[in-house]
């Protein structure tokens, strides 16, 4: 019975060619270790590294008949864990671009989402504050802000003078300053 610890590598192959199993199994213990801590040398994961490897023996089995060396199998071994390791590290790179874009992209909504909800709520916040205005008051400060209304529009519509409408836009906007803050009074002044 012949020890195949005694073998060469191109011995080996020859006798995996033709579907010896013994002569893959001593193949797969004389590199496995080696292409192991070379694998994890590079990713550092032992799982993946322990796919990588698997998926280089399955290879190496299911394509016996095919592989045609041209160099010795230590060095096919390894340039083919090598070729599997960079597809690793491209997948994981493409996996943390992909990612990083969807993290982007859920930052860009949340802040789109946020800026409109405090929007919604300053809104409705001026809203208030103009609806406690005394009615004349409101009604005249409404066609200036809300329908664009000239101060002269505004007279003719109501049958009263222009300075009365400039009173009265001009005293809304003193209360709603003192009530609302600068920031919201700037956001009144811009029609916003």
């Amino acid at each position: 019975m012949t020890d195949y610890r005694l073998l060469t590598d191109k011995e080996l192959f020859g006798l995996l060619q033709q579907d010896d199993r013994t002569a893959f199994t001593e193949i797969y213990n004389r590199y496995n270790g080696p292409l192991y801590i070379h694998a994890y040398n590079k990713l550092h994961d032992k799982e993946e590294v322990r796919d990588v490897v698997q998926q280089l023996f399955s290879i190496l089995w299911i394509k016996r008949r095919e592989i045609n060396l041209q160099t010795n199998l230590a060095g096919y071994l390894y340039a083919a864990i090598r070729n599997r390791i960079f597809k690793v590290i491209a997948h994981k790179n493409i996996e943390s671009n992909y990612l990083t874009s969807i993290q982007q992209s859920i930052h860009r909504e949340e802040a789109i989402t946020d800026y409109a909800v405090r929007e919604s709520e300053f809104r409705k916040l001026i809203d208030k504050e103009i609806a406690l205005l005394p009615p004349k008051m409101r009604e005249i400060f409404e066609l200036s802000r809300k329908e664009y209304l000239s101060h002269k529009e505004i007279a003719e519509k109501l049958g009263i003078s222009e300075q009365t409408v400039s009173k009265q836009v001009s005293n809304a906007l003193k209360i709603l300053r003192t009530k609302l803050g600068f920031f919201a009074y700037l956001a009144i002044l811009l029609k916003i």
